[in-house]
């Protein structure tokens, strides 16, 4: 049950019109505390800042989400990149459960909500189009983390999974530490350890606009991806098991192309995914070290995003299920492709993939991967 202890009376009027607006006036005083001071299943939801010289960073740890995220555009001016809601009512009505959202147990998604592990079957809730998604029903976006800021610049949350939470066994104990660099980059370290064997994929769900929350369509923002394979996927987006060759097809992001170069052709894995939601297999994976997983540019901002990852997939998401149906804290809807994300992440469907790389985690060991996301401008 969500009790609601503080909400504001001035919100904004539902339209489906376009709200457009001016990114640079979508400032960090959109968000107050009040508005996340509340509980959600008993416990206390908060907004968290962090800062340094460079960049500014909002958190709450209802769903261990990123709230929204200042960086410098190529004028200097502080640009929220990341789309999100003003209040803990905002997100938990919202109709897209996942924004900025830390995900699990299993990020992506498991096929008809199954899964064999050491001989025993397990099923688990199904909550799109027959298929576990990031989680099951109530994944962690739905969770209140324990939260910790150790100074200006660090966000410890913590949470205990219970055995068979959502279907998945293990008591699991779960840590991300999001914190901010001095070279404007957000840092994103997951831990885990369970008393069970049980499969964890960890990943955030940002939502991206490099040119601004509320700035309009993402289809100009230049993407590269360090991939030259993929997954390819059924109608339900779940792979087919094959790593497919990237080149000669809308997929091959290797050299820059930008998101609305290729995404109206007629290619059947764009119609199976309705645009980009597919998995890229990171080219430098699995070597231990932050490896280079793609580079993203803001059209009008200079605004640019390069991630790193120690996970050998990426799962790049074009927007293509926003429907102006929710109101983020600019104002703005979210209207069809005003948004991307990029998921750091193991392969979908790993548990029922033999040849993916697999995600199970046993007792006595340590889940721990980390993930980079670093800001410049295109006039550095």
């Amino acid at each position: 049950m969500i009790s609601f202890t503080s909400c504001k009376d001035d919100k904004k009027e539902d339209t489906a019109e376009s709200t457009k607006v001016d990114s640079t006036a979508v400032s960090e005083m959109e968000l107050q505390a009040k508005d996340f001071d509340t509980l959600i299943d008993d416990k206390k939801v908060s907004l968290y800042w962090l800062k340094n010289d460079s960049i500014k960073a909002a958190f709450t740890n209802y769903g261990g989400r990123l709230v929204g995220l200042w960086v410098p555009d190529k004028n200097g001016k502080m640009t929220d990149v990341v789309v999100g809601m003003n209040s803990a009512e905002g997100f938990a009505n919202a109709t897209e459960p996942y924004f900025g959202a830390t995900i699990g147990r299993v990020g992506n998604r498991i096929a008809k909500g199954k899964f064999k592990l050491n001989g025993e079957e397990y099923t688990i809730p199904q909550n799109n189009n027959g298929n576990t998604l990031h989680g099951g029903k109530k994944g962690f976006q739905y969770v209140v983390w324990d939260g910790e800021k150790r100074n200006d610049s660090t966000l410890v949350l913590h949470y205990k999974s219970p055995d068979m939470e959502e279907g998945f066994p293990g008591n699991l104990d779960v840590t991300v530490t999001y914190s901010l660099t001095s070279d404007r980059s957000v840092m994103m370290e997951y831990e885990a350890t369970t008393d069970k064997a049980t499969p964890v994929n960890l990943t955030n769900h940002a939502f991206f606009n490099l040119n601004g929350e509320g700035s309009g369509s993402i289809l100009q923002h230049e993407v590269q991806i360090e991939a030259d394979k993929f997954t390819p996927v059924d109608g339900g987006l779940i792979p087919s098991g094959e790593l497919k060759e990237v080149a000669g097809t809308p997929f091959d992001f290797t050299q820059p192309h930008t998101i609305g170069e290729r995404i109206e052709t007629d290619n059947e894995q764009l119609k199976n995914g309705g645009g980009y939601d597919h998995n890229f297999v990171l080219t430098e994976a699995q070597t231990g070290d932050l490896n280079k997983a793609a580079t993203v540019t803001g059209d009008q901002s200079g605004i640019v995003m390069d991630i790193f990852t120690q996970e050998p997939g990426l799962q790049f998401y074009s927007g293509n299920f926003m429907q102006s149906k929710n109101t983020f804290k600019s104002g703005a809807k979210d209207e069809y492709r005003t948004a991307f994300a990029m998921e750091t992440q193991h392969f979908p469907d790993a548990p029922n993939q033999p040849e993916f790389p697999q995600i199970t985690l046993e007792p006595g060991d340590t889940y721990h991967t980390v993930s980079e996301y670093k800001f410049s401008t295109t006039n550095q």
